[in-house]
């Protein structure tokens, strides 16, 4: 079960007054009109937009590398919601053609290079080294970012208030989420100090996202060890290593290469005994203890606004990028107790959403 928190009228004054009134009249119906006019969808139009993830969101539907899902997870059914709310409906006026890099990083620049060659009049990329991917493939064709964390310094856009070039969109997390699922993690088991980090190098903004997260496990009295998972043949010998460095928790950093070893990753943090905090809800659904992370589905209908945009004429240069303002918190008490863990009843009131 899961408990959800989170006219004026014009005086008869003559017929020249009355004429002149019905000039105005005329005059201010156009005016409102007009822009309506303007931003009309082309009549009979057909726009084709191409999208490029990390894996399909429905895979019982999606099962083909090319195939872009109707049905399936929340984010999918979002980002529709969001295109509909627009006026643009899939296989009426608009066409969606779907690639996944099924966790590959290394397919994104050929899969981006194909939709290109689509000729799209937009495409949405989701995660960085897809986005990356889609700048090398075009320079020209709009690109609708979103699963990005802080876009101006990995190079992909030029600052938040005018990106430049051709890409925009909302962004994922920022910075401070990183001290945020640390503080939460020791409200949770108040007795932690030494915790594992989960990492995939090449992808992971380190830099950043280390610096940030080294700060607040200093002021909350934990040390941090960072295991590398560069192939997914490491994750047995991570945990391993994990268990034998005595690690007392868990932290994942969000990294698009995690998406398709989600029920891996909770099923040893479990076997594991270790208490894990992750960047996504879908971590949470699958059995993992807690997580702290934007609200995706949010973003992922706010998508088409940015392609409404685009579509009638926007630069993309010119459309700023949004940052998150709401953030969820999921607890999965089923796992807590699996773990022996009392969470206290302070951060039980706080959570979005309680699984139980």
């Amino acid at each position: 079960m899961k408990r959800l928190r989170s006219s004026q009228r014009v005086p008869d004054c003559g017929l020249r007054n009355a004429q002149t009134a019905i000039f105005i009249g005329t005059l201010a119906l156009g005016l409102l009109v007009m822009p309506f006019a303007a931003d009309a969808q082309q009549p009979g139009k057909v726009y084709r937009i191409g999208y490029l993830g990390v894996n399909a969101f429905a895979p019982t539907e999606a099962t083909h590398p090319q195939k872009c899902p109707m049905t399936g997870a929340q984010n999918w059914q979002a980002w529709l919601a969001g295109l509909r709310e627009h006026g643009y409906i899939p296989g009426q006026n608009v066409v969606i053609d779907c690639r996944w890099t099924e966790g590959q990083a290394e397919r994104a620049p050929a899969l981006a290079v194909e939709l290109a060659s689509l000729k799209p009049d937009l495409l949405v990329v989701a995660y960085t080294v897809n986005v990356r991917a889609a700048k090398q493939a075009t320079s020209t064709i709009p690109i609708v970012m979103v699963n990005v964390s802080n876009p101006v310094e990995r190079g992909l856009v030029a600052n938040l208030a005018r990106p430049g070039g051709n890409v925009t969109g909302p962004t994922d997390t920022l910075l401070e989420t990183q001290g945020k699922l640390l503080q939460l993690l020791k409200e949770a088991v108040p007795t932690i100090s030494r915790v594992a980090v989960l990492s995939h190098p090449g992808v992971t903004p380190e830099p950043t996202f280390g610096r940030d997260r080294e700060r607040a496990a200093q002021a909350l009295g934990m040390t941090l060890q960072r295991y590398d998972i560069r192939d997914p043949a490491d994750f047995a010998g991570a945990f391993a290593a994990m268990t034998r460095d005595k690690a007392e928790a868990l932290f994942a950093v969000a990294d698009s290469f995690w998406q398709a070893h989600i029920q891996r990753i909770v099923d040893l943090a479990a076997q594991s005994r270790l208490p894990a905090v992750y960047p996504w809800r879908n971590f949470v659904t699958a059995g993992g203890l807690m997580s702290y992370d934007v609200n995706r589905p949010a973003i992922f209908r706010r998508l088409g606004f940015y392609v409404d945009r685009i579509l009638k004429g926007a630069k993309p240069g010119d459309l700023p990028v949004e940052q998150p303002t709401k953030f969820d918190l999921l607890i999965n008490l089923k796992t807590a107790k699996a773990l022996g863990l009392t969470i206290p009843q302070s951060l039980l009131m706080r959570a979005d959403e309680v699984i139980e």
